[in-house]
């Protein structure tokens, strides 16, 4: 007996899983990080005495081994986890803590897209009495039916892994499961642990075993030979073959092995939006963005590819022009995934399970002798040269007052150095970012377009500096996106972290507007304007008298005005290099035309128009529409 307990400590719930959760480390090849960097926390009466207690005691012990870092709103908490996750490419992530009810719930949308992203973030939301003594509780959802369901059972749906611990007890394997699912380049997302709030500070005699220091290793499968031979053979037949790098790419740190695949080969290379900066923007090989924000020379390219060789990609609607880009009657797929689920998308008899940069060099070894055609490299470099001269013409200063958002872009661009991080998430700037961003480093574009988060920006552009300290963060955003959570600007300030925020402001959300033209709407509901209640609609020709500078700077950040004027666009460009010269976190507020668009590359993207309207501008858009389905292969 006295052997027993010795081999145990008497310790809470909260206490337990916190010293766990410092213990456990990821190592990848020669890299050995701390799986869970630290937490991120709002306390309620929820955690308030069980995972906050449990932090603090940690701390005061050893305050290094998990630091904690207070956030302003729980949404905004998972996205910073989600940014470090990506900057470091899945080997380390954050825990994050709530209290119950809503606290628990505001981190719903922030599961959800770091699934979607396969972005590992581990989740602990607190949740009410497992005993039920006190049942109902402050902030209890009451389902006469089913007394077992809580608000939390929301999270399984957008989860890889839930457990609910509703038992001491159940900790050790709970805990276990969630490791082994963070560190798991296939199975990685959202990752939950349901902590109602008694249990969280009752007692347990936790077992040494279980708080020793423990590796997770990350596997990198080899392809199987079979499906090897196969894809060999296809790629070997292929006259117009093209890549299509997704972010696979950059989780597996595959850049490189990616560039000696491409170059030995002479095939090109296309990115999706997680793919961008698989390759330099200058690289001969490097076509571009594909797709639905695509460059002209990439989706030439996919239109004529007989063989695709998806990379680490899910094939998003964007990145398949809605199953339309790729139009060759033969086209083939090669998919290199790690994911049979992703590997075997598009009806493919050719899939490659095996990690990006193991399945690519095995690809290169079989390959020694195959290139492609002069006149297919020729073509390719025509085609970069003639995108490169579009999107310098719409870099150029046009002297309007309120430029294009490609002129801001191009003066963002102009500003900053090879290494730093642009981060954006949802509106229009995520398409032109995708089209026109000149990304010169693997990890230099962080644009979450998976779930296409409004808000997502400056939490997630902290999260990339927590990652990334060493890293210019540049993140832009517009106003609509701004408005939904620019929270976290006080976590910037509170914590020193240096990011510089460009707003543009273009009063309204300019993506779904011009979206709206062309399902002929006419960008209905999507002005900020003062509300004309005999219309049922905006005045146009009243905009809100909103002053976002003044908002962020109320929150404490640096801002700078860059007012209306023919020298915008220099103005900007200094405003970006005085911000990245600064020690402290910088807001750069900058107005914008929206009615002027960037570069068309060609893609298409499927969103439905009304069958059937009196308004002749839908059925305008509805012919446009059936013309432009008769390109999508559903199948393919």
């Amino acid at each position: 007996m006295t052997e027993r307990r010795s081999a145990t400590r008497r310790m809470t719930v909260s206490q337990a899983l916190v010293e766990f959760l410092a213990n456990q480390w990821t190592v990848d090849g020669d890299v050995r990080e701390r799986t869970i960097a630290g937490t991120f926390g709002i306390f309620g009466h929820g955690n308030i005495a069980g995972v906050a207690q449990a932090l603090k005691q940690l701390a005061r012990e050893d305050p290094a081994r998990m630091p904690y870092h207070q956030a302003r709103n729980e949404q905004a908490m998972v996205h910073q986890a989600v940014g470090y996750a990506r900057m470091h490419r899945r080997r380390a992530t954050f825990a994050c803590t709530a209290s119950v009810g809503p606290g628990a719930t505001n981190m719903l949308t922030g599961a959800a897209l770091a699934t979607t992203n396969r972005l590992p973030v581990l989740l602990l939301p607190s949740d009410t009495f497992a005993t039920r003594v006190a049942d109902p509780v402050l902030q209890q959802l009451e389902l006469p039916h089913d007394a077992t369901v809580s608000v939390n059972d929301a999270f399984r749906p957008l989860s890889r892994f839930f457990d609910r611990v509703s038992r001491p007890e159940q900790l050790f394997s709970a805990a276990l499961g969630a490791m082994r699912v963070l560190t798991d380049p296939v199975e990685t997302g959202a990752v939950t642990i349901s902590l109602p709030e008694d249990v969280q500070a009752e007692l347990i005699d936790v077992p040494l075993e279980f708080l020793r220091e423990r590796e997770w290793h990350v596997r990198r499968p080899q392809p199987e030979p079979g499906e090897l031979a196969r894809a060999v053979a296809a790629i070997r037949g292929a006259a117009s073959p093209l890549i299509v790098a997704g972010g696979g790419v950059l989780y597996s740190d595959a850049a490189d092995e990616l560039r000696r695949f491409a170059e030995a080969t002479g095939i090109a290379v296309a990115t999706t939006q997680a793919g961008v900066g698989a390759l330099p923007w200058d690289h001969p090989l490097a076509a571009g963005s594909v797709g639905a924000t695509g460059t002209t020379t990439a989706n030439r390219l996919a239109a004529e590819a007989d063989v695709v060789i998806g990379i680490g990609t899910r094939y998003s609607d964007f990145t398949t022009a809605s199953r339309s880009a790729f139009q060759h009657p033969g086209v083939r797929f090669v998919n290199l995934n790690v994911a049979s689920f992703d590997a075997m998308k598009h009806g493919t008899e050719l899939p490659l399970v095996a990690d990006a940069r193991a399945g690519l060099a095995a690809l290169g070894a079989e390959l020694a002798g195959y290139a492609t055609s002069s006149g297919y490299r020729g073509a390719l470099a025509e085609g970069k040269a003639a995108w490169d001269g579009v999107v310098d013409a719409a870099f150029a200063p046009s002297g309007r007052p309120r430029p294009a958002q490609s002129e801001i872009i191009g003066a963002v661009q102009a500003a900053s150095d090879p290494r730093d991080v642009v981060v954006c998430a949802a509106g229009s700037l995520p398409g032109d970012l995708h089209k026109l961003w000149r990304v010169r480093d693997d990890l230099g574009y962080h644009v979450e377009y998976a779930y296409s988060c409004m808000g997502y920006e400056i939490a997630g552009g902290l999260g990339v500096r927590r990652g990334a300290p060493d890293r210019d963060v540049i993140v832009m955003v517009g106003d609509g996106s701004y408005l939904m959570m620019h929270t976290e600007i006080v976590t910037a300030v509170a914590e020193g972290l240096k990011v510089v925020i460009v707003l543009i402001q273009n009063h309204g959300y300019a993506s779904i507007g011009a979206l709206s033209d062309t399902v002929g709407t006419d960008r209905y509901g999507t002005r900020y304007r003062y509300q004309d209640a005999e219309s049922n609609d905006v005045d146009p020709e009243r905009p809100l008298p909103v002053d976002l500078a003044a908002n962020a700077a109320s929150l404490g950040i640096d801002v700078v005005r860059i007012e209306p004027g023919p020298d915008v666009v220099a103005e900007l460009g200094a405003a970006v290099r005085a911000a990245k010269a600064s020690s402290t976190a910088t807001l750069i507020h900058v107005e914008s035309d929206p009615l002027v668009p960037a570069p068309d590359g060609g893609g298409w993207w499927d969103v439905p128009v009304a069958a059937v309207s009196e308004l002749p501008s839908t059925q305008r858009a509805r012919a446009a529409y059936e013309a432009a389905r008769e390109a999508q292969r559903p199948l393919v």
